[in-house]
């Protein structure tokens, strides 16, 4: 199964003209002098409420840079980051800390579990830190579990599930409650072929329903759920373009250049 046609992605009436997402000259340098390495250069990137955004590119272009800059997990070294309008990388740390918690959620390639809690507790946490009872923290993260298909893996540590569960259990902490924005790096890497696709299928159903999703992603069977697909080489945005530009043939443009 592939991703959906274009005409098959649903319309998305009412969104607001606000991004929800907006990169502006957005730079970051690690090192410097003979050691230092420009990780992104001037990149300028909107994504919109209902857009699944596809980040593709080699290793080592700068697709997970972006995707820490964006949420707020890295300062640029220039430029700004602003999400649904605010800039977030002058904000305060606590208030940094706030957004994530309720706006963004974010899927880390090395997926960052708490070894010491249940599945249920590890999606719920993000709700509890920002105040919500117990309760009703628990029962969304059991909604985003169902979501993903791991329901029945909600009181098992990180240790006692495979690679792939714990995945999808990380899936769901990145999507439980009201979620503006999704960040996914890699998120179906340690899926199969039909688990990662009906991941890319909630993801792409969070978007439908108006939320903003940014995909990093190497497959370009991933990449057809998105909207819109950009392309980053050496840290610069050097391609992007719409669903009607078969994933593949983008690939195959930018192996040649």
């Amino acid at each position: 199964m592939t991703g959906p046609t274009a005409t098959e992605s649903t319309a998305h009436a009412g969104a607001s003209d606000v991004p929800v997402l907006e990169l502006r000259g957005l730079g970051r340098t690690y090192g410097s002098g003979e050691t230092q390495v420009q990780s992104l250069v001037g990149v300028d990137l909107t994504v919109s409420a209902g857009e699944l955004l596809a980040v593709m590119g080699p290793s080592g272009s700068g697709k997970s840079t972006l995707l820490m800059l964006a949420g707020g997990l890295d300062s640029p070294t220039t430029g700004m980051v602003l999400v649904e309008g605010e800039e977030i990388s002058g904000l305060p740390r606590r208030r940094q800390a706030a957004l994530r918690r309720r706006s963004v959620g974010y899927v880390f390639q090395d997926l960052n579990l708490i070894p010491a809690l249940t599945a249920a507790e590890n999606v719920a946490l993000p709700l509890e830190l920002d105040g919500t009872s117990v309760r009703k923290a628990r029962t969304a993260a059991q909604d985003a579990l169902g979501e993903v298909g791991v329901a029945e893996l909600a009181e098992r540590f990180p240790d006692e599930m495979s690679g792939g569960q714990q995945q999808r259990v990380a899936i769901a902490r990145a999507l439980v409650g009201d979620r503006r924005l999704v960040l996914a790096d890699e998120p179906t890497g340690a899926l199969d072929s039909a688990t990662g696709e009906a991941v890319l299928r909630v993801l792409r159903a969070r978007c439908d329903a108006g939320a903003a999703a940014v995909l990093v992603t190497h497959e370009a069977r991933h990449a057809a759920w998105a909207d819109r697909i950009v392309f980053l080489r050496d840290g610069r945005l050097v391609d992007d373009t719409g669903r009607h530009d078969v994933p593949e043939n983008l690939l195959a443009r930018e192996g040649s250049r």
